[in-house]
């Protein structure tokens, strides 16, 4: 078989909706590597979108599935729950930050873990409004697209969106747009749109990441962190990509010391398996009635499974600290790249090991090279390398390698980068 077959076949039968960014179809992965069905191997800098966290098919995640599989594949949580939820959901409360009595709930995908946050937080305001940030990425339902700061492509064409929903700026210095104007907008919505006393939370993302990797100043999301408690507003932290060691915290609101009031986690929760919580303080958390909340496939026992083995991953091969090692090794090679190539990247930049280069023309940020982008993109493959783009304009090169990766793949893969972008600055 090849990938031009399947590829055929397809798109026969698989609505263009749901494209694929590579024509490359997987035969079997190990940790930061892919080997496609002609047995061409890449390095993934992707990591499935920040999902494979512990690399793929880590052993230790395999095995606990597997055993857990022998036992029993679903019996619905909220019909009869099982041993394996109860652990998973007595650890995620135990790591989340700040010390208040939490509790969680378990939904399925990222979007879900955002729903079921409004939902909550609108349950124990009584209030309807909710806050969010141009640029930012909470899922491709109906109401997590009206979070959603972003039209193409994840708006386009789905409208009307529901009511309530308020955007504001999202502070990036690089883009002249500073903490003190973000805040200044959101008090102007106050004024004009909503009274600070009917909306229900603010959500936000810790570091940005369909928006372009940008992370919050530390005191815009502790400005955002008062603005709330003065109002009395749910603070909603989308940790979806930002969790689970990815930043070099296991979450990043850590890096800004605060305690949002309501956590989303999904993607690398479980190493590859479908699962994604809320977490959050107790009396929020309990404000829905009973069977308010849920879902048939909510906490799968598969994944909870696999979802504890990462959780024993992260600690024993300790790689929140190897998250930090990971960033500095990128962000010192791309700098690198950066003075070859001044006025093409502008900007280097990583929290952990969220890594990202933002491509410019001519060294004008107001400039943004889209078409740069777009190619560094259509020819990674040929240089072995699996790589996603990200930004508001579209402009952003994003690196979530897995936090297993060894020194030795990751830099054989930042050669090879350093050759694909000669190749196409050249061209």
């Amino acid at each position: 078989m090849t990938n031009a077959k399947l590829q055929a076949r397809k798109t026969k039968v698989v609505a263009r909706g749901q494209g694929n960014l590579y024509p490359i179809y997987v035969d079997h992965a190990k940790n930061a590597e892919v080997w496609d069905v002609e047995g061409k191997r890449f390095i993934d800098f992707g990591a499935g979108i920040a999902v494979c966290n512990t690399g793929h098919s880590h052993p230790k995640v395999i095995e606990a599935a597997k055993a857990q599989l022998d036992k029993f594949s679903h019996t619905c949580i909220m019909v009869n729950p099982y041993e394996v939820g109860v652990e998973l959901a007595e650890k995620l409360t135990e790591i989340a930050p700040g010390d208040s009595e939490k509790k969680a709930i378990f939904v399925s995908t990222g979007a879900e873990a955002v729903e079921n946050c409004v939902k909550i937080a609108r349950a124990h305001t009584g209030r309807r409004g909710v806050i969010a940030f141009n640029g930012g990425f909470h899922g491709r339902t109906n109401l997590t697209m009206a979070l959603t700061g972003k039209i193409t492509p994840y708006k386009n064409l789905f409208g009307p969106f529901p009511g309530d929903i308020f955007h504001a700026p999202f502070p990036i210095d690089n883009h002249d747009i500073s903490v003190k104007a973000s805040l200044k907008a959101v008090e102007n919505l106050f004024k004009v749109d909503i009274a600070p006393s009917d909306v229900a939370a603010i959500i936000v993302e810790p570091v940005q990441g369909e928006g372009g990797f940008y992370a919050a100043p530390a005191e815009f999301l502790q400005a955002l962190r008062a603005l709330c408690d003065e109002h009395g507003i749910v603070l909603i932290a989308d940790e979806i990509q930002t969790g689970f060691g990815r930043t070099g915290k296991m979450f990043s609101c850590e890096h800004a010391g605060i305690e949002p009031d309501l956590i989303t986690m999904a993607k690398g929760i479980a190493g590859g398996f479908p699962i994604s919580a809320v977490v959050g303080k107790s009396e929020i958390m309990d404000a829905p009635l009973p069977g308010g909340l849920g879902g048939t496939y909510a906490g799968s026992p598969v994944a909870c499974a696999a979802a504890l083995a990462v959780l024993e991953v992260i600690e024993e091969e300790n790689l929140v600290n190897r998250s930090v090692e990971i960033g500095d090794l990128f962000n010192g090679r791309l700098s690198q790249l950066q003075s070859q190539y001044p006025a093409l990247i502008g900007d280097v930049r990583n929290q952990g090991s969220m890594i990202a280069i933002e491509l410019y023309k001519d060294g004008d940020s107001e400039q943004p090279n889209t078409e740069l982008t777009q190619a560094i993109i259509a020819n990674a493959a040929k240089y072995g390398l699996i790589l996603l783009a990200c930004g508001f304009y579209g402009n952003v090169i994003r690196f979530l390698p897995a936090l297993t990766i060894s020194d030795e793949t990751l830099n054989e893969g930042l050669d090879q980068f350093d050759k694909l972008f000669a190749e196409v600055a050249q061209s």
